[in-house]
């Protein structure tokens, strides 16, 4: 099997994470990972994000109890997208909605 070698560098640092259930496959969230939060989430199997608005690290579910237990972790070709495959418990989205995408744009 060939080395991974993540691209952070490319995006300042930060790339994006497209979230999935594991057995429906229905895309839950996008959100970002920096390096450090990569890190936590393979330690934990848990995944954690780097909040844009917090600037911090943001474990999911710690304080809502909303948690996505990892199942998988894939790279894209270029090494600078990952999509994650989830357990996810209750909500993915803030909202309380099992997804963040649910609201459909008219294309007329």
């Amino acid at each position: 099997m060939t080395a991974i070698k993540l691209d952070f560098d490319k995006q300042d640092g930060l790339m994006p994470v497209i979230v999935t259930d594991h057995k429906t496959k229905q895309v839950l969230m996008l959100a970002y990972m920096n390096e450090e939060a990569f890190e936590q989430t393979k330690k934990t199997k848990q995944m954690h994000y780097w909040s844009r608005s917090r600037q911090e690290i943001w474990h999911k579910g710690a304080t809502s109890g909303h948690y996505q237990d990892v199942v998988g972790l894939s790279t894209d070709c270029d090494q600078d997208t990952l999509l994650a495959e989830v357990k996810q418990t209750g909500a993915a989205c803030h909202t309380g909605a099992y997804s963040c995408f649910f609201t459909p744009i008219d294309l007329n």
